[in-house]
């Protein structure tokens, strides 16, 4: 694991050829939402984070850049429900498939009824510079903005304008949460997503995130001024921003 020393912003993930097969890619965005809930530390974020400005502003607006398959939109949709907070929430990702399996979820969530049930959620073929442009200089549209796993798709060039972006589509909090690099997190990864992976990609995809991904003296060098860099949870890194009142 000597590749773990330097951060591989060249190697590509299976799931992003947009040839791979359709049948293990849904798959693995479905299998996200349990991998998420084990390791990506979201619970820990609203709680501490997230829940606090909702309530401090009665609602909340919430933006996911790079949504994917949709489940920490879902999630975090639902969680702001069970505390009585009314949220409005878009995701957007440039991969039609991603927003396929997206709105699969949501209509299953939706059929459930109940408090629980999550209500609508917006979602938009989009990439955040577009949201940017549509916005122009009116400010900030959305309370929070966030993303997971999406810092380690970014080269070190593409990174300036990803955080840009994001800080100009927000009003209150910047919430970015990916992996954070280590032998640690590239060993325990390998043996505790056997019983998910088969049938899909997230065993070698996985793999090769942790070894495109950060760690958090090298992203902290690399953001701008007013942004800081925090540990959520074990083997997790949140970059952070939060937009002067």
């Amino acid at each position: 694991m000597s590749g773990l020393d330097a951060r591989d912003d060249e190697l590509r993930e299976l799931m992003d050829d947009p040839e791979c097969d359709p049948v293990r890619l849904r798959r693995t965005l479905e299998r996200f939402g349990l991998v998420n809930r084990l390791v990506s530390g979201w619970g820990a974020v609203y709680r501490r984070r997230i829940r606090p400005l909702a309530i401090a502003r009665g609602e909340i607006s919430v933006l996911d850049i790079g949504c994917g398959g949709g489940d920490v939109l879902r999630r975090l949709v639902a969680l702001a429900r069970r505390d009585g907070i009314a949220v409005r929430a878009v995701g957007i990702d440039p991969d039609e498939r991603s927003l396929a399996v997206a709105r699969r979820g949501i209509r299953h969530d939706d059929q459930g009824g109940g408090r629980g049930a999550t209500p609508a959620i917006e979602l938009r073929r989009a990439h955040s510079s577009d949201l940017v442009a549509e916005q122009g200089a009116g400010g900030g549209a959305f309370d929070l903005v966030i993303s997971s796993h999406v810092l380690h798709h970014l080269t070190a060039a593409e990174l300036p304008a990803f955080l840009a972006d994001s800080a100009a589509l927000s009003r209150g909090l910047v919430l970015h949460s990916d992996i954070s690099r280590s032998r640690a997190a590239y060993a325990a990864y390998a043996i505790g997503i056997t019983p998910l992976a088969p049938g899909s990609f997230l065993r070698t995809d996985g793999l090769r995130s942790i070894r495109r991904s950060w760690r958090p003296d090298e992203l902290a060098a690399r953001l701008p001024p007013g942004w800081r860099v925090e540990r959520p949870a074990p083997f997790r890194l949140l970059a952070t921003f939060e937009v002067s009142p």
